[in-house]
């Protein structure tokens, strides 16, 4: 073997690693996971679930019943898992109102919407991708909307701080597609404010998107839809 042909094998082996290793570092921070959870309801509340009305003060109709809007430090989660882990993508522009009725749940409404191109996973280029035609469309659907048509298992009374369980059903349009939906909820009533966690799973077909996958990537048709919302009252 000539010395030319030595430096050249040496040269290109350089090469190979160099651009594995940013390869590499590329895949990790396209793919990798940028954002954590936060729930609005804290653990201390969570571990309240279950008390009776005498283990804290006593919340009913008066406080509870009327107009509550959608407020700051509220977001909506979406989490899609990969074959390298789940990817949590959150938006913090959310707006609605939600008429709260203990006393008769048949009387409650809510709605709410987010702005989908605030959408953010921490990586600039995955989130640009995620808003185009294949996927949110965002350009020509710029809003994605869920309006509730029942609640079951409301208590008439609260205890505050203290955790209420409870079903939500309604309607969520994603793209201009409407799909039936039912969130697994529990809502805190706590210094003057309603916190409300909530969670459903729908896919990639319900609102006409394939799930993605690469020679180096697949991904579960699943999308997580989880609410984490602060409620004042209006």
């Amino acid at each position: 073997m000539t010395k030319k042909t030595r430096n050249w094998i040496i040269a290109s082996a350089v090469v190979v690693v160099l651009l594995a290793v940013g390869g590499y570092t590329f895949m990790q921070s396209y793919m990798g996971n940028k954002v954590e959870i936060q729930q609005v309801i804290p653990t201390e509340a969570a571990a309240a679930k279950g008390q009776t009305a005498t283990s804290g003060a006593s919340v009913t109709g008066k406080e509870l019943n009327g107009d509550w809007a959608i407020s700051t430090g509220s977001k909506v989660y979406f989490s899609v898992t990969t074959s390298q882990e789940t990817v949590n993508f959150v938006d913090e522009k959310v707006t609605g109102n939600w008429k709260v009725n203990v006393d008769e749940p048949a009387q409650m409404s809510a709605e709410g919407q987010i702005d989908m191109s605030a959408i953010d996973s921490g990586t600039a280029q995955r989130d640009e991708h995620v808003k185009e035609a294949d996927f949110f469309d965002v350009s020509k659907f710029p809003n994605a909307t869920f309006k509730a048509t029942s609640f079951e298992g409301l208590p008439t009374e609260w205890t505050s701080g203290a955790t209420n369980a409870f079903k939500m059903k309604g309607t969520l349009t994603v793209k201009g597609i409407e799909k039936e939906v039912t969130f697994d909820a529990k809502g805190v009533y706590q210094d003057g404010k309603i916190l409300l966690s909530g969670t459903t799973v729908v896919t990639f077909q319900d609102f006409g998107m394939s799930n993605p996958h690469s020679v180096v990537m697949s991904t579960e048709n699943d999308i997580n839809v989880q609410l984490e919302l602060v409620l004042n009252k209006g």
